[in-house]
């Protein structure tokens, strides 16, 4: 009898693999469709998105050159001129970065399916009112990565790449290698992504019970010293950029306080209902 108990829990947990297995495997093959596309755009993309952040012209460029007018400051703010220069010094550089840049690409394409299958790998293990508490998380998800990625590439990426890449020591100018560009650019981005969900997290969790708006409230000192030190891991180290990433991080976290608070109230009015049930 035992023999068999444990035979029924081995193929369960045979099976599980293999559901894992499955989600992993279909994953893959969105970040290869993904990786293709990337891959064979490769003029486009290169010149248009990877080395965009380089170029005077660049959108956010012109948005700062605008803002230091509007506030009288001048050309202060403007970029006129991209000094430091891109060089590669392997056989294999531009290939490898071809490749780097088409894996990340199809990573941030095929982020819709990736955690849509990791969602439907851990959904049969929740219950009927844990599952139902993150419905349609894949869609919250999938929109705040993006945001993030744009947030990260558009406001982050510049900002990074002008200080350190005009940061100058003696007479020693700056020749950055393309991976060393390409891995700064895509550690921004991705990392931004990765930050912007946290309403998710929060969600899910205050569905679970597992935190409550007081206690949310009671850590946001807490949740700033993490997020400055984050943002200066994924920024230069000047003040300004820091901020640029805590304020938006600080944002969700107190959306998130919100979104907890109302779920509570929630929570609060269904027990109360099945407490009179009961009675």
């Amino acid at each position: 009898m035992e023999a068999k108990e444990d035979e029924k829990k081995e193929m369960g947990f045979m099976d599980h693999l293999e559901e894992l297995r499955r989600r992993l495997f279909f994953a893959l093959i969105g970040i290869l469709v993904g990786g293709v596309a990337i891959f064979v755009s490769k003029d486009w993309v290169f010149d248009r998105l990877i080395f965009g952040p380089r170029n005077p012209d660049f959108i956010t460029f012109r948005a700062w050159c605008a803002l230091s007018h509007f506030t009288g400051a001048g050309d202060r703010l403007c970029v006129t001129d991209i000094k430091y220069e891109l060089i590669n010094t392997t056989m294999l550089g531009n290939f490898s970065a071809h490749i780097l840049v088409s894996a990340i690409g199809g990573f941030i394409l095929a982020f819709p399916l990736i955690f849509g299958q990791f969602w439907r790998f851990i959904r049969p293990g929740l219950h009927g009112s844990e599952a139902s508490a993150v419905r349609g998380v894949t869609w919250a998800a999938s929109g705040l990565f993006f945001c993030g990625v744009a947030f990260g590439y558009f406001v982050i990426a510049p900002l990074s790449l002008q200080f350190l890449g005009h940061y100058e020591i003696g007479d020693v100018q700056a020749r950055i290698a393309l991976m060393s560009y390409l891995k700064t650019v895509a550690s921004i981005t991705l990392a931004a992504g990765i930050i912007f969900q946290v309403p998710v997290i929060i969600h899910f969790l205050a569905k679970m019970r597992l935190v409550t708006p007081a206690g949310l409230r009671k850590f946001r000192k807490h949740t700033l010293v993490a997020t400055l030190i984050v943002a200066a891991i994924i920024t230069p180290p000047d003040l300004t950029s820091q901020v640029l990433v805590a304020m938006p991080v600080l944002g969700l976290y107190e959306i998130g306080i919100l979104q907890a608070k109302r779920i509570l109230r929630r929570q609060n009015a269904e027990d109360a209902a099945q407490s009179d049930t009961a009675t």
